[in-house]
């Protein structure tokens, strides 16, 4: 079944929604920019939460897809995700980075940060930005507050192995707008 937003099909597999939510704009109670950095994760992904089952915690990424599961990163930071593929498999796409675009001064206000560049450069800070919490767990993306805007123009979208994480090190499924200065770090490239 398609579930279709921003000219994606969240119900596709998580790399090829990563892929695709490069450029594509992300508003939060009217707050957010342009997403420049994701990270797919699939069940079948030894560094999914998913991979071990369904568990009370990550319930929200086992569908359906189009909605928020939104977890607390080391009981410190709050991260959002985009649910992927169908009901009851269990994949999503981890929002690192966005460019800051709408809501500036509120992002700011809520980081304690002036700098454009700090304010959403990890996933810990685009929720802190947004001001996303537990609270949107399981939110549909398609309805208030969420509002996702298709990309404009074309995009250079580069892929390379995704970080911050100890399993499946060098899969490459971090994607990121080529030369964008808004990244949580640079991309590096996969192991030979």
């Amino acid at each position: 079944m398609k579930k279709i937003l921003a000219g994606i099909d969240f119900a596709d597999d998580s790399s090829s929604v990563a892929r695709q939510l490069i450029g594509v704009t992300v508003l939060v109670d009217g707050v957010g920019g342009r997403i420049v950095e994701t990270e797919a994760y699939d069940r079948l992904d030894p560094a999914s939460h998913t991979y071990g089952g369904m568990t009370p915690r990550n319930a929200a990424m086992f569908g359906p897809p189009g909605h928020a599961y939104v977890y607390r990163s080391y009981g410190i930071h709050w991260c959002l995700n985009f649910v992927c593929r169908e009901a009851g498999h269990g994949a999503g796409v981890l929002i690192r980075a966005i460019e800051p675009v709408e809501g500036l001064d509120a992002m700011r206000e809520r980081r304690g940060v002036e700098g454009e560049r700090l304010l959403c450069s990890g996933p810990g800070k685009v929720c802190q930005a947004l001001g996303v919490s537990h609270l949107h767990n399981r939110l549909a993306l398609d309805a208030p507050p969420f509002l996702l805007l298709a990309r404009e123009g074309n995009v250079t979208v580069q892929t390379g192995p995704r970080i911050g994480i100890s399993k499946a090190m060098d899969t490459p499924w971090r994607f990121v707008l080529a030369g964008s200065p808004y990244l949580s770090k640079p991309l590096r490239a996969p192991a030979v």
